[in-house]
């Protein structure tokens, strides 16, 4: 699916939804973000998403921080000069409110789930988030129940983290994709999101996406830093070859997203690594139309 505009070369720009980033003004961003050739700035990032033709983006509730005591709060995305209270995020940012599974008690349970439903309510409240392998409890879980009975009753999507973990602090085991296929199964009605492919267990989150009509892929944290296309596949050619060779073997171009991680990556460089990796006839699919399938509230926001 293209608009009207038209990219570098003349070209038309094809329209884009970022299923997947970081939107938060914690200190360690700033450097990452100059890492990856950005400033870690909303202006930037419209500026940025403006020249790739990016019209939204989801951005992930990050863990830590808002908390109440005995209560699972709501993770919302923080950026210096917002408000987290008004949740007066920029209007092409939407976001999936942040679960810390180790702050889930029954004994507060009920006053936790009135929170994001307050919050699901919003209209850029767009799903929720799950942190296995950060969090050292597996998805499925008997604590999540009810937040999955949650996001089937407001119909959105559950983001869950899967693959690769940053630092040493976390657990692989929690993370695997294989982890997601319990969920999937026992929450038919829910769709679950694997973040990152489940990189570097490709060939497994390929195998539970299959097997689950209501499992989707995002492509986002495949790469991180400030690099040119041509280098990354080049250098990385092997592992594109492998993500290729397993998303061809699931032929469902339906069940994937663009997603970029920001700030971790360069934007243009890492959108035209995933144009690369992806054939162009589903472009529009995966680039834009999924997202808009997966997380429903994506298009009234996008303006469809």
């Amino acid at each position: 699916m293209r608009d009207s505009t038209e990219g570098q070369g003349g070209l038309p720009q094809m329209k884009i939804i970022d299923a997947h980033l970081h939107f938060s003004k914690c200190d360690h961003f700033d450097g990452i973000a100059s890492a990856a050739g950005h400033e870690n700035s909303g202006e930037h990032l419209k500026r940025v998403f403006g020249e790739q033709g990016v019209i939204l983006a989801v951005a992930m509730g990050e863990m830590g921080g808002g908390r109440i005591e005995g209560v699972c709060t709501v993770r919302r995305p923080e950026f210096a000069g917002m408000s987290p209270e008004s949740g007066a995020l920029p209007s092409f940012i939407a976001w999936c409110a942040g679960v810390e599974s180790t702050e889930i008690n029954s004994g507060t349970l009920s006053r936790s789930l009135e929170l994001f439903s307050e919050a699901l309510k919003e209209k850029a409240c767009v799903g929720l988030k799950f942190y296995p392998g950060y969090d050292p409890v597996l998805l499925s879980d008997p604590r999540h129940d009810p937040y999955f009975e949650l996001a089937e009753t407001f119909d959105v999507p559950v983001v869950v983290h899967t693959g690769s973990l940053s630092g040493h602090g976390g657990l692989l085991k929690y993370s695997h994709p294989l982890t997601v296929d319990e969920a999937a199964v026992r929450f038919p009605r829910v769709r679950f999101v694997m973040a990152h492919c489940g990189d570097p267990w490709i060939v497994d989150a390929a195998a539970v996406a299959g097997k689950n009509s209501n499992v989707f892929i995002d492509l986002s944290g495949l790469a991180v830093g400030n690099f040119t296309a041509d280098w990354f596949c080049d250098r990385y050619r092997a592992h594109l070859d492998y993500i290729r060779h397993w998303l061809t073997y699931l032929d469902d171009w339906e069940k994937i997203m663009y997603g970029s991680d920001w700030p971790l990556v360069n934007i243009p460089a890492y959108i035209e690594v995933v144009r690369r990796l992806v054939p162009e006839e589903h472009h529009g699919k995966v680039f834009f139309e999924n997202a808009c399938r997966v997380f429903p509230k994506l298009a009234a926001l996008a303006g469809l």
